[in-house]
């Protein structure tokens, strides 16, 4: 299988509610739009359940098809909390930086941030991060990393070379024509189409 574009990236939304129909899925689109304005294409957004081997069948399954997955949800102390756990499951490699990064940066919001459990690692070829799930924490989190993602993909391709851009020059990740990927074939995730 051909490794994916360099911008692809897809979103898991993780929630038992917006999977069960009971609540709707503000946090995923907006994690789209943003995604989107930053330079990567964005396709095949799914809802899963608050249940870690779902949600780990849908990470495995993701870090195949697209270079950065990004979760939506599930980051919290409460006994559905899983998506630090799946995520610990598949990856290789942990990123401490990026969440401490993201952790900091959620203080100008709530005192709560140090709260947030979310991880950032790598599987294969992909970076999966994980980010809250109220839309305005997840895209405030998103903007603090927002500088890293393009770099760390490209170590992840094999570009290890250590070029000093301040932040502020930091380019988004580069465009490339992304084929639509095959729907999840796990029956625990809504896809949602036309995202």
């Amino acid at each position: 299988m051909a490794r994916p574009a360099a911008n692809s990236a897809t979103v898991i939304t993780v929630s038992d509610s917006c999977f069960a129909g009971a609540r709707e899925d503000i946090s995923g689109p907006a994690v789209v739009a943003r995604l989107t304005e930053l330079g990567f294409k964005v396709s095949n957004s799914t809802i899963c359940p608050d249940d870690a081997g779902a949600l780990v069948d849908a990470l495995r399954v993701a870090a195949v098809r697209f270079r950065l997955v990004v979760t939506t949800g599930g980051t919290g102390i409460g006994p559905r909390d899983v998506t630090p756990e799946a995520t610990r499951v598949i990856c290789t490699k942990l990123l401490d930086g990026i969440p401490e990064l993201m952790r900091s940066a959620g203080l100008n919001q709530t005192p709560y941030a140090p709260l947030s459990r979310a991880l950032c690692g790598t599987a294969a070829h992909a970076l999966i991060l994980n980010l809250p799930g109220r839309p305005e924490g997840a895209i405030a989190s998103l903007n603090a990393v927002a500088h890293l993602l393009p770099h760390a993909l490209e170590i992840l391709s094999g570009h290890t070379e250590h070029i000093n851009h301040p932040p502020s020059e930091a380019s988004p990740a580069p465009k490339a024509t992304l084929a639509k990927a095959p729907a999840a074939k796990s029956q625990s995730v809504k896809s949602q189409p036309g995202r």
